[in-house]
């Protein structure tokens, strides 16, 4: 898949083979239940599926290359028997992707940006595979522990910048990189918002852009809802705003609501540029 050449946005479907993740925690852990639930977001319209084996939740323990290894080759192994999807690997550590990469996985999705394994860039080299680096302040433990920036989208910019040079210096091919700014990873509301009204400056930088909005937790609180499972308007939302952006990739939970709002999105922005 050359990331580059996308011409038109893609949902990457979220499937946690994990008992504690903060939305779906539990639910998808078996092997039964986690092949049903991608083949039913294969069918809403994912082009992507996205499989951890350890919740980054903020809060949340690291967990060990052995047991994420365990958790998720088994459903890789299951869904390449059964379709082609694109299969992209949640992990910071690159025993784990290495494992996933050889049962039929295609992209690494690294949410510490090659930080917390200093041979993830060196595998994603070797490979020749996508690579998504995410920003987050801190790790998932801390994270949300009193989190501050002088300017959130300067400073994450600057931020993901030295890990593209970083990736890049490692051998990482341009055209296998994607950013994501790290909605919910080390950042307060007024953060995750900062970033979201930005997203057209992070678009610029040259690299196709992911986000990751879904069912988080500082929309619930704008929107004065409990339950992550009760945001999926709200997950919508973002992805309509993030498709006129110029974003490419979107992350979700709830894939075919945001499937028919990057369509919508996706229409009138085309449009747009029709009468330009």
């Amino acid at each position: 898949m050359l990331i580059q050449q996308l011409q038109k946005p893609l949902i990457m479907g979220i499937l946690n083979t994990t008992p504690d993740s903060f939305s779906d925690g539990g639910k998808f852990n078996q092997l039964e239940n986690a092949l049903a639930h991608t083949l039913k977001m294969i069918a809403d319209g994912a082009t992507i599926i996205d499989i951890g084996g350890e919740s980054t939740r903020p809060g949340s323990e690291s967990i060990s290359a052995t047991e994420q290894i365990s958790r998720v080759v088994p459903i890789i192994t299951a869904i390449r028997k059964r379709n082609d999807i694109l299969i992209s690997i949640d992990t910071t550590l690159s025993e784990v992707a290495e494992a996933a990469l050889n049962a039929g996985a295609n992209m690494i999705n690294d949410v510490s940006a090659g930080q917390d394994d200093t041979k993830m860039f060196a595998l994603a080299a070797q490979r020749n595979v996508p690579i998504i680096l995410m920003h987050a302040q801190g790790t998932p433990k801390t994270m949300q522990e009193n989190p501050h920036y002088e300017n959130v989208v300067l400073d994450v910019m600057t931020a993901l910048k030295k890990r593209v040079n970083e990736a890049i210096n490692a051998g990482v091919k341009k055209e296998n990189i994607v950013l994501d700014v790290g909605i919910g990873f080390g950042k307060r509301k007024q953060d995750n918002l900062d970033l979201l009204a930005n997203l057209a400056d992070f678009v610029a930088l040259g690299f196709p852009i992911l986000l990751g909005t879904s069912r988080k937790r500082f929309m619930g609180s704008i929107c004065d809802v409990s339950e992550p499972a009760d945001l999926v308007t709200a997950t919508a939302v973002t992805t309509a705003l993030g498709v006129m952006a110029g974003v490419m990739l979107f992350r979700v939970h709830d894939v075919k609501e945001n499937k028919q709002a990057l369509e919508i999105a996706w229409a009138i922005k085309n449009q747009t540029l029709i009468r330009q």
